[in-house]
């Protein structure tokens, strides 16, 4: 393997669909039928500029990685420790936040491949009484259009005190889904696309119903051990993320206040929809694994890409995010929003070239459309990278709280 490297500045180091559902999700785009479209090389020097434009606007550190056919390319710039000054490395391990729910839903692909469960069952079936609507089905919470409201909008309408309310505490996944439930849902079963947390945390809940097994022990054995994955953990409620890290800032609400070090808490408020630690390397490796079929049944894959519209640009599965970029190509991941942490973690069709990007900070809106730009860099090439800011998408924390 082969490592490449550019100069930079001081601070820049590289390194089966019920009767009751509503109609099947839309058609894939043209990209998801046949042969992987041939990929400009990558714009490393993009990429660059792009990390140093999230620290101009209020990260403390921004770093990549690319992964492409057996070429490794990383970039990371600013501090991982503000207290110490510690420089920020590629290879320090953060919490990924949504990426997660990519694994939960590997996890309950596989257990529909074995046969324990299937993607049309009532929730119900698994966990009963959990809902107060048996037409939910798996599919409906891996697809987010089971209607069932985001528990994080009230925890986190205000940005910092919800966090601090948080920190410390341990949820249980049953006591997460009661307070979605306070709320009308908001669409009927298998309705329009919806982005909520609450689907992912109903989804640990059935891993652990059918396995009787924990999240930590699921991730490991299915994916983490398998892969060979050395940076990537479960330790909720656990508050410490494991060996070298780089800590995470939080942005406040008001315009000038001071960043808020939120790298220690417990994620019991996500969970199984965002509590996973992870680093480039691994997430790189794991959407590989995942897209080049290692990690499911083909008709498995098949089913996590079957799509609904989310949005301008962008396309949702089973826990599966589908951006299609300016130079059309579409590309699959997921972004994780946490406090502290932005990343971006998507790979080609065929697995080849994966990206996973991060910036220490959240709660800033800037800093997540330059993020959404390493995509371009990294799968378009150099015209593309330099290319006007595309429209940035609302976060996966707390997503129908307006942010700026």
């Amino acid at each position: 393997m082969r490592t490449g490297a550019v100069a930079a500045v001081a601070a820049l180091s590289l390194l089966t669909v019920p009767a009751h559902a509503a109609p099947p999700p839309a058609a894939a785009p043209a990209s998801d039928s046949g042969s992987a479209p041939a990929l400009d090389a990558p714009d490393l020097a993009g990429l660059e500029s792009l990390l140093r434009t999230a620290r101009s606007q209020g990260a403390p550190g921004a770093m990549a990685r690319i992964d492409d056919d057996g070429t490794v390319l990383t970039a990371a710039t600013g501090l991982a420790d503000r207290g110490t000054g510690r420089a920020l490395a590629a290879g320090d391990r953060f919490r990924i936040g949504s990426i997660t729910k990519v694994l939960t839903a590997v996890v309950l692909l596989q257990l529909a491949d074995e046969g324990r469960l299937k993607l049309d069952d009532p929730v119900d079936r698994h966990l009963p009484g959990l809902l107060p609507d048996d037409r939910i089905t798996v599919r409906h919470v891996l697809s987010h259009r089971s209607g069932l409201y985001d528990h994080t909008n009230d925890m986190f309408a205000r940005t910092v005190p919800g966090f601090e309310a948080v920190r410390t505490k341990v949820f249980t996944l049953r006591a997460l889904v009661r307070r979605s439930l306070a709320h009308p849902r908001t669409t009927a079963p298998g309705g329009a696309y919806r982005y909520s947390n609450t689907n992912f945390v109903v989804a640990g809940m059935l891993i652990r119903a059918v396995t009787g097994r924990s999240l930590a022990t699921e991730y490991r054995e299915r994916i983490i051990a398998p892969l060979d994955l050395r940076d990537t953990f479960y330790v909720h409620p656990g508050t410490a993320i494991p060996g070298r890290h780089t800590r995470g800032y939080l942005t406040p609400d008001t315009a000038g206040g001071a960043l808020v070090d939120a790298t220690e808490q417990t994620m019991s408020w996500a969970q199984s929809a965002g509590a996973v630690i992870s680093g480039t390397r691994d997430v790189n490796t794991f959407l590989t694994a995942l897209l080049s079929g290692r990690l499911t049944s083909a008709t498995a894959l098949r089913e996590m890409r079957r799509w609904v519209p989310a949005g301008t640009g962008q396309a949702y599965g089973l826990g599966l995010r589908r951006r299609d970029l300016s130079c059309g190509v579409s590309v699959y991941g997921h972004t994780g929003a946490v406090q502290g942490y932005y990343s971006y973690a998507f790979t080609s069709k065929d697995g080849r070239r994966s990206l996973t990007a991060l910036a220490t900070t959240s709660n800033n809106a800037k800093v997540m459309g330059t993020m959404l730009r390493t995509l371009e860099a990294a799968f378009c090439g150099r015209a593309a990278a330099r290319s006007a800011a595309p429209a940035p998408v609302r976060e996966d924390l707390a997503p129908d709280v307006v942010r700026h």
